[in-house]
């Protein structure tokens, strides 16, 4: 693996105090009355417009919209996931083929169309669906926001506290799958499960108000100086203007540009790592409950529900190690160094996610695998360990692939997202026959030797050459 030379957001890390220096007297002041200090990095401009000099609360409600909407993306897709027995029973299928329905699935603006579009367009709550087709569109038209978060996060929050911001955004994400099944699980015992489509249209609509009213555009085009271009009024450029921001014509090359970092070892070797963590740790623990529990235990759609406040716990903790531990662990070494400290340092963290996710997915299929008919925690135990290694993998490795490549956050977004939905959407059709075919202690094994091999080694070689 050859060296990457460094990106121009890492080499502007590097060389703050020059900029802090080179400032005039009525940007420092500027930048004081705004901020409170001059030590920032990206350096913003001196123009209120610019999506630094926003307000916090301005920002934060930005924020809670575009990780509200990205969450939509997985609660979606996972809605029906504590339903998979009615699913089966209603539609004459097996649940092991009712669970394929959940896996069915820079220079345009953040806000609109990628952002809007989809949060208006309906969900079809059906009342008579006897096919798969009426069940398995309108999941994948929220991946919008689960790509171009790291970009919105980016454009708005200094590196400083990058990862505690891309840590809402990236816990929201993942919350969506296990928060999904456990109110749907309620839905669907106590009226049916065809009210979860119903549900879902009535968000969708509650949402499209909410981010037109409240959700500001984040991307602007710069001049030389790095201040934002004036386009229209503030409010005009920010709410109401539909056209695209940047005027470059669009190429062939803008839609397979993000697949260009298959060959850049700090993003996809990341990207990698977590796919697998996600798949072992995330994914195959979701599945795998609504599936055996109800058979193993006799549990009803509200039972199966309720085993997901495991995946929510594990995940609340493990934003806690991955966001402000980050932002802290990396604020430290600055100190320390007396300057800004390289990309590579932030994975150091990671190790302690990746240990945590083979130790909860172990124990999770060992425990499985004895336990009788008698429901016990322990294997719920196992997915709180897993959840919060995932969690912690989540921020720390995309919040290091966007501080090396922050001008193109969003392109690596895409591609971080799409690494991890190309292998999420196997493992399901997989893992079930996998363990049918072997063993869960055996499943247990490969789980580990997957992280190990795809996950650990890889890292510690991106670190070692880096």
């Amino acid at each position: 693996m050859e060296r990457e030379n460094r990106t121009e957001d890492v080499e502007k890390a590097g060389s703050s105090h020059g900029e802090t220096e080179s400032l005039s007297e009525e940007h420092r002041q500027y930048l004081l009355q705004r901020h409170g200090t001059v030590e920032l990095d990206p350096m913003p401009s001196m123009d209120d417009a610019d999506p630094y000099n926003w307000p916090k609360r301005k920002k934060e409600i930005n924020l809670a919209l575009i990780a509200f909407h990205a969450m939509m993306a997985t609660f979606t897709a996972a809605a029906i996931q504590s339903a998979f027995v009615p699913i089966a029973l209603d539609l004459h299928v097996s649940v092991q083929r009712a669970t394929y329905l959940t896996r069915a699935r820079h220079r345009h603006p953040r806000r609109r169309p990628a952002l809007l579009a989809p949060s208006c367009e309906p969900l079809r709550p059906a009342t008579d669906l006897p096919r798969f087709p009426p069940l398995q569109p309108r999941r994948q038209y929220r991946l919008p926001a689960a790509a171009i978060g790291t970009a919105v996060v980016s454009e708005m929050f200094f590196k400083r506290e990058r990862a505690t911001y891309m840590g809402i955004w990236t816990i929201m994400v993942t919350c969506g799958v296990p928060i999904a099944p456990f109110i749907f699980g309620f839905v669907a015992e106590r009226v049916s499960y065809r009210w979860i489509y119903w549900v879902l249209a009535m968000i969708n609509g509650v949402q499209f108000i909410l981010y037109f009213l409240f959700g500001p555009e984040t991307l602007c085009v710069r001049d030389a100086d790095g201040a934002p271009k004036p386009t229209h009024s503030v409010t005009k450029s920010l709410y109401f203007s539909f056209h695209r921001i940047d005027p470059r014509p669009l190429t062939i090359g803008d839609f397979i540009h993000p697949l260009s970092y298959v060959i850049k070892p700090r993003v996809w070797v990341p990207a990698m790592s977590y796919a697998m963590v996600f798949l072992w740790a995330g994914i195959m623990p979701t599945i795998l409950m609504p599936q055996i529990f109800p058979e193993k235990f006799g549990f009803n759609t509200q039972q199966v529900g309720l085993q997901f406040l495991s995946v929510i716990l594990g995940s609340v903790i493990g934003e806690q190690m991955g966001g402000r531990t980050s932002d802290w662990w990396m604020w430290r070494r600055r100190r320390a160094l007396g300057k800004a400290p390289p990309p590579e340092y932030r994975l150091w963290l990671s190790y302690s996610g990746f240990v945590l996710s083979i130790i909860g997915t172990v124990v999770f299929l060992v425990q499985v695998g004895n336990a009788g008919t008698k429901w016990n925690i322990t294997p719920l135990v196992g997915v709180t360990i897993a959840s919060v290694g995932n969690q912690l993998i989540t921020t720390v490795l995309i919040t290091y692939a966007v501080d090396c490549y922050r001008p193109d956050a969003a392109a690596v977004g895409v591609f971080i997202v799409f690494v991890r939905q190309v292998w999420g959407f196997i493992g399901p059709f997989w893992l079930p026959n996998l363990i049918a075919a072997t063993s869960f202690n055996t499943t247990a094994g490969i789980a580990a030797a997957f992280i190990i091999v795809f996950s650990i080694i890889p890292i510690a070689l991106l670190q070692a050459v880096a």
